[in-house]
């Protein structure tokens, strides 16, 4: 596979020649095994690639809503087309399973085809009548559009940033991250080949890239999702040329069980929003509040459980989840385990299965953690893990345990599970977070059009919701007329 898979940044319809700066993309699951390799962009083709999306965008504005949803509905097309290709590659160069792989590519095509279906309410022109005169106010898009992408799913992040770019009239430069872009760069390129020259451009890089499209003068805005140290310089970045931004940054969800609720019926949903990517998804349930009367009986509970994971390689067939991304949060989440086990007041327990232990140091495999503790102020809860590891923290009362999920300076996604569906709503209006989730914490929570986004540290903006998110792609021209 590493003679064949090599990409390169595309950029005004073309791949662009191969640099001297070529990253080798490793399997997680085998580190031994090259996957393939990226030709990193220098600063002169990123510059050349906003100057052609410049471009590019002079004639893309003006467009009809219909040519760009026909263009759109065609690249959700290319998705469905694309998946059984490159769905493997995606598993082999970032970790995760086969079926979360494939459920990246079915979810980036249901958003692109929402888009491609959205009606043009967004886009009409206001009138406002005046005894002498009148106001309208038209939508104009707003010009070239940086896009960063993370790595766990690439597919369907990159589609929530591509689907209202695109319909709006603007053109994107895209990077993807380089833990994952082989599978993302091949697909876009296809997608890129449906619209006019210019209009969806790829560059790939490190930090010196993404400075690049934050501070470039030709970028009207940015759309990041990512890490919240990441997204504060990318903000930064942007400010210095006044750019606008939508952040997608990292979650640190609780999950606030009621006392009334069957543990055990409920442990299954509960514990896919745990696990699923091995807890490398940005709303994944990060911490767990349960009664501190049915502590010792819950995490039991859970134990027997996750006792029964099997962890091994993505494509491996038992597997229940895989290796983490990279050596980098590898090295963070065992750190936070050892602190973990060196506190007195936490008891941890590792579980599951290695799957294929000779291959085991081969790999960025932790087995499943869990974290018995009453201290809500530990690292370990305070922090995102982004990793198969999860705290479960006790509370003595309903308010306690809303001022324990509240204390926390992120805010993406939380959830409330109950019997009590009243009781439930009541404590979901008071959790400080983007979404909160009733008795549900997963991809299944999401709905296409409800908006997605964060609160405090967690983000700026939303994505998924047409109407709010066509609105941050969108500049409102006021144009108002008095008679003489």
């Amino acid at each position: 596979m590493s003679d064949a898979i090599k990409v390169s940044s595309y950029i005004n319809g073309k791949f662009i020649p191969t640099s001297s700066q070529v990253v080798v993309v490793t399997d997680p699951g085998n580190t031994d095994g090259t996957v393939g390799h990226i030709s990193n962009a220098s600063l002169d083709d990123v510059n050349f690639a906003i100057e052609c999306a410049h471009a590019a965008f002079g004639s893309w504005k003006n467009s009809t809503i219909q040519q760009r949803q026909d263009c759109l509905t065609k690249a959700t097309a290319v998705i469905m087309e694309q998946k059984d290709r490159l769905k493997e590659l995606l598993v082999r160069e970032h970790g995760g399973m086969l079926w979360e792989a494939e459920t990246d590519f079915y979810l980036g095509a249901g958003v692109m085809s929402m888009y491609a279906q959205a009606d043009d309410t967004p886009f009409k022109v206001t009138e406002i009548a005046e005894d002498n005169g009148w106001i309208k106010i038209h939508k104009t898009p707003k010009g070239v559009i940086s896009a960063i992408v993370p790595w766990n799913m690439p597919i369907v992040l990159t589609m929530m940033k591509l689907g209202p770019i695109l319909l709006s009239g603007n053109t994107v430069v895209l990077k993807p991250s380089p833990f994952a872009a082989l599978a993302l760069t091949q697909l876009l390129a296809k997608i890129a080949d449906i619209f006019p020259v210019g209009v969806i451009n790829i560059v790939h890089g490190d930090v010196d890239v993404g400075n690049v499209l934050t501070s470039h003068p030709l970028v009207r805005k940015v759309a990041f999702t990512g890490g919240t140290t990441t997204g504060t310089a990318v903000m930064a970045s942007a400010a210095n040329t006044i750019k606008d931004v939508t952040l997608e940054l990292g979650g640190n969800d609780a999950a606030i069980v009621l006392e009334d609720v069957d543990f055990n019926a409920i442990l299954p949903k509960l514990l896919k929003g745990v696990f699923t990517r091995s807890g490398q998804i940005c709303f994944a349930v990060k911490r767990i509040y349960v009664p501190s009367h049915q502590l010792d009986d819950y995490v039991a509970m859970i134990a027997q459980v996750v006792s029964q994971y099997k962890i091994g390689h993505g494509l491996h067939p038992d597997a229940n989840f895989g290796p983490l991304n990279n050596k980098k949060q590898w090295l963070l989440v065992q750190k936070m385990i050892e602190d973990a086990k060196a506190s007195p007041a936490c008891e941890v327990q590792e579980l599951g299965e290695k799957l294929d232990p000779a291959a085991w140091d081969k790999g960025y495999y932790l087995l499943p953690h869990i974290v018995k503790t009453m201290d809500n102020s530990l690292e370990i809860v305070q922090k995102e893990q982004f990793g198969p590891i999860i705290p479960v923290i006790g509370y003595d009362s309903l308010e306690q345990a809303i001022a324990y999920a509240n204390d926390n300076e992120q805010g993406l996604c939380s959830s409330v599970w109950s019997n009590d569906i009243d009781l439930a709503y009541e404590v979901a209006q008071k959790v400080e977070a983007g979404s909160t989730f009733i008795n549900s914490h997963s991809f299944d929570s999401l709905q296409l059009g409800m908006p997605f986004g964060g609160i405090k540290q967690s983000g700026i903006g939303r994505e998924l919701d047409i109407n709010e998110t066509l609105k941050s792609y969108l500049e409102p021209h006021s144009i108002r007329y008095t008679s003489l």
